[in-house]
């Protein structure tokens, strides 16, 4: 045995001692540990000759402890309580209860589905620790398969060798303009309607599907985008149309979101499909915490 593992005395003397200490009785912690009494008196003497030192004074009226004994009782508390708690720990860390898992996301996920999901899974599954970060798409996928993220809510190109999807949002885009655009009053709108209009997007990068798309839209709708800024996060492109810079692209599940000082329109003939899906490694299968997590995203 180690030396450092290489205890004088086993765990049922301390569980003895504490029971006599409680009682201060010996006959009466037998009772309750279901022992022969002179087994336990024996237990005690071998613990105190293990220990160099008296933890207990038998007295006539029963039993008293010392210093010492009452040093040992306030050490050996917190190890024993700590030992009992480790089935219920195990079980609520098997069962999902408890965990922790690192979670990405794109603006359009917290604008839409996730606050909800987060909601509901925060109220079944209070113990578990939940860590957010925003991040592009392209970040996600080289986070996930790296092993950095338990999951993320990204907008996919294709499929991803590794991953597991679940689509959770496919909607076609509208347009985002400053409220004082011209374009500002109709009801709704078409992609060549915007031939002049300038456009905030994102760095292609972030999400190459996404933006070939919106190119895509514009060519079949006649027109070439004027793209006079690409910044990111999403809150920021919004700002942007807000100051009256250009208009975006944007579904109608997040624009219903929005304030006030902006105008959503929908479009009519060509324009892009956002795609927003959940995903997660296929290898090693998701812990307990994770699993509950999609669950709850799933449903």
């Amino acid at each position: 045995m180690p030396r450092d593992y290489d205890f004088p005395f086993e765990l049922r003397h301390l569980i003895y001692f504490r029971e006599v200490a409680r009682q201060l009785h010996f006959r009466k912690a037998a009772e309750t540990l279901a022992v022969a009494q002179p087994a336990l008196s024996r237990a005690i003497a071998q613990l105190e000759a293990a220990l160099r030192a008296d933890l207990l004074n038998r007295t006539r009226r029963g039993v008293e402890v010392t210093p010492a004994g009452q040093l040992l009782l306030e050490r050996i508390e917190p190890i024993l309580r700590g030992l009992a708690a480790i089935p219920a720990e195990l079980h609520a860390l098997s069962s999902g209860q408890v965990g922790h898992i690192s979670i990405a996301f794109t603006g359009l996920a917290m604008a839409t589905v996730l606050p909800g999901i987060l909601r509901q899974f925060s109220q079944q599954f209070p113990g578990v620790r939940v860590e957010l970060n925003e991040s592009p798409t392209s970040t996600q996928l080289a986070a996930l398969q790296a092993g950095e993220l338990s999951c993320g809510f990204f907008h996919p190109d294709a499929p991803t060798p590794g991953l597991r999807t679940h689509e959770l949002l496919r909607e076609r885009n509208g347009i985002l303009l400053p409220p004082a655009h011209r374009l500002a009053r109709k009801a709704k709108l078409e992609l060549r309607d915007l031939a002049d209009t300038p456009f905030v997007l994102f760095p292609r990068s972030h999400n190459p599907g996404f933006y070939d798309r919106i190119l895509a839209a514009c060519r079949a709708a006649g027109i070439t985008p004027r793209i006079v800024d690409e910044v990111w996060p999403r809150a920021n492109g919004i700002g942007l149309v807000r100051a009256g810079l250009g208009a975006t692209f944007m579904t109608p599940s997040e624009a219903r979101h929005l304030p006030g000082d902006v105008a959503f329109r929908t479009l009519s003939g060509p324009a892009p499909e956002s795609r927003l899906v959940l995903g997660w490694r296929t290898s090693p299968e998701p812990d307990p915490a994770l699993a509950a997590f999609l669950k709850v995203a799933r449903a």
